[in-house]
């Protein structure tokens, strides 16, 4: 049998919705993507969203709005894509890194306050797999230290903890819609967040920094445009907005298919020996985008490779990226710097989990998962 890693939902309606602005005047930012932003702020609670070309153009613009730079520190995790520390360094400031819970893999709330220096100006918390950090006590740490808080949730759209969204106790929240997730145009993100003031400046400097975008200067008696800061060009187009707006009025049916795949991934391998797998936090509600399972790393790329003989698609989600030879050379970090991060990036392995992944196919990867001869029996993570 082969199955695939990942299986977007773009259909009929998705299709007819692009092929409504192919046939249109506007390809690039236009209707499509305003209704899209008014839509998603309305889903997630937020006042203002800008449609972006992905989540990293998502969080380096918010970099900037918030007056983040050089000579400036953010403490963010190393069990994430790189992309979130890419960020961080395109703005011209350093991230410093603080170890993960070894339950989730999420970023350790516990060892923050220890990572704050005087040139500390923010917080990035990433919320693993789909499960939301500690946003409260998160929250709690940045308001006593004056620090600005932008959460990654490229994994977690539709995620709760503790009776809030993700972003509703940041200043800011980044969001992806690349291929593999909830949602996805391709390549595509977006950031939400309450602040008029900061919402405008990011949605100028998506654009060169103009002061007026294609769509607007054609819109009645036409206007001129000035440039009055450096931007970039990282806006969404309505290509890619065409596909999202059906995707998200479905997004939580899919979710509910994907929690009904992971219980079943958490129910069977519960009692395999020498495997583990991320905890769900309490009083939360998951964003599901990624099943992984924790081997011990001796064994970790034998079974993935048995898995792919087996024609399931596996990937590794996440190395920890301290580890990476970039971040090694240009911020000094060393293997043995964050022990439960490069546990869980050294034991990993992500399995299929998308709503059109059958009962038939679901079966056959727990079969083939519970059929791995894994002969170290003790993981090295006890949640």
């Amino acid at each position: 049998m082969k199955i695939d890693f990942f299986k977007h939902n773009i259909g009929t309606k998705e299709k007819r919705d692009l092929c409504k602005v192919l046939d249109s005047i506007f390809l690039t930012t236009g209707d499509a993507v305003r209704e899209f932003e008014k839509r998603f702020s309305k889903y997630i609670d937020c006042k203002y969203t800008i449609g972006l070309m992905s989540c990293t153009s998502a969080l380096h613009l918010s970099m900037l709005a918030y007056g983040i730079g050089p000579g400036d520190e953010v403490i963010t995790t190393p069990m994430t894509f790189v992309a979130t520390a890419a960020s961080i360094m395109h703005a011209g400031a350093k991230p410093v890194f603080v170890d993960v819970e070894p339950a989730t893999g999420n970023l350790n709330a516990d060892l923050i306050e220890e990572a704050v220096t005087n040139r500390t100006k923010a917080i990035l918390p990433v919320h693993l797999y789909g499960n939301m950090c500690d946003m409260r006590e998160i929250r709690r740490i940045a308001k006593k230290y004056g620090l600005i808080v932008i959460e990654d949730a490229a994994h977690a759209i539709e995620a709760q903890r503790d009776g809030y969204k993700a972003g509703e106790l940041a200043d800011a929240v980044c969001f992806s819609f690349y291929a593999t997730k909830s949602i996805t145009c391709g390549e595509g993100g977006a950031v939400s967040l309450n602040d008029k003031e900061k919402s405008g400046l990011i949605r100028k400097l998506s654009l060169h920094g103009l002061t007026r975008g294609a769509a607007d200067r054609y819109v009645g008696k036409y206007r001129h445009w000035e440039m009055n800061m450096l931007g970039w060009k990282c806006n969404m187009s309505n290509i890619q907005a065409s596909l999202l707006l059906n995707q998200l009025a479905n997004i939580e049916k899919y979710r509910a298919k994907r929690e009904k795949i992971a219980r079943r991934y958490e129910e069977a391998f519960s009692d395999v020996k020498g495997m583990n797998f991320p905890k769900v936090p309490k009083n939360s509600k998951s964003g599901r985008h990624l099943f992984t399972i924790w081997v011990d790393p001796r064994e970790r790329d034998e079974a993935l490779h048995y898995l792919q003989t087996k024609g399931i698609g596996a990937a590794v989600n996440y190395r920890a990226i301290h580890t990476l030879d970039y971040f090694k050379k240009v911020l000094g970090y060393h293997i043995g710097d964050f022990p439960v991060a490069e546990m869980i990036g050294d034991s990993t392995i992500s399995l299929p989990l998308y709503p059109k992944l059958s009962v038939k196919e679901t079966d056959y990867i727990i079969k083939s998962v519970r059929q791995m001869k894994l002969s170290h029996t003790r993981f090295g993570i006890t949640p």
